[in-house]
Formats: C-alpha cells, structure tokens, sequence
C-alpha cells in the first residue's frame, strides 16, 4: 500500500514557521510573568537585628514568592566581603527566578544559589550567575553598616 502525503505549498509553510517562532512568545504573553521579573509586589517584609528594623519589597519572581512563603524566619547575619551581609537560608529556593539583571545597586537582596544563601548589599556590585535579585530594601539600610554577627528575624508585614 502507498500513501500519499499532502502536498505542502507556501501559505502552509509560512504558517508553520509563524507558529513555531510566535507560540513561545503567546505562551508567556498569557503567563503574564518573566521569572526573572524585577517588578516590585505587595509582598513586603521586615528584618530585625540587633534591635534595628529593614524593610524590603520584594519582586514578582517564583524565587521571591519561594522566600515569602518560608516566612517567617529567625537566622543569623553576618559580614561577607566588604560589601554585603549574608544569612543562610533553612533549605534552598527555587531557582525559577533566575536570570540576568542589570543595574545592581546598593540595598538590593538577593539570593546566591551555589550557598543558599541571602545576600544583603550595602556597596556596589556585579551581577553574577549565581545570584537571583528577590527584592530591594525600602527603609532602614544603616543597619547593614553594622559590622557583627547577630541573630536575624524575617518576617512578613500585613
């Protein structure tokens, strides 16, 4: 038995190559979300140590959602090169919220995916592929100037 194939033409073939590249772009025009977004939510949380208060709003990626869902924490804080402070994390996040991000700044949070761990800057930085940017410290930044370790309280704000 011999079967016959369809005859493609042009208008097929344009077709099909219009749907190959636009299907990707639909699926995550609909998803409405990047999962590396930098976009600021209303997912705000606070920071406590040796009696100083942070605030940070966090942004609109599946890392940063992983994070508020653990909250709330109670860790430890200390000094980490002569830029950041870090904490460690009780399991590590997803790392869904991957990806490049330019304009690093002081007070940005992170989150380092090889430790697991939180990085808090207080100085200038370089974007390496190990960090996921969850969010940006609104108020109370001094207290990263402290130099120390102290017990750390994370903790959502209604």
């Amino acid at each position: 038995m011999i079967m016959k194939l369809p005859t493609l033409n042009r208008r097929t073939l344009v077709g099909a190559a219009l749907a190959t590249t636009m299907l990707p772009r639909l699926t995550y025009s609909q998803q409405g979300r990047d999962p590396a977004s930098q976009e600021p939510t209303n997912m705000r949380i606070r920071m406590t140590f040796d009696g100083r208060n942070m605030t940070a709003t966090l942004y609109d990626n599946p890392s940063a959602r992983d994070f508020y869902a653990m909250l709330p924490l109670d860790l430890s804080i200390d000094n980490y090169a002569n830029n950041e402070k870090i904490a460690y994390l009780p399991r590590k996040l997803t790392e869904e919220g991957s990806g490049p991000f330019r304009n690093e700044q002081p007070y940005d949070l992170c989150y380092f995916k090889p430790w697991g761990n939180l990085a808090l800057f207080y100085a200038g930085y370089r974007y390496s592929s190990g960090l996921i940017r969850l969010g940006r410290l609104d108020e109370g930044h001094e207290a990263l100037h402290v130099a120390g370790e102290f017990p750390l309280r994370i903790e959502t704000i209604s």
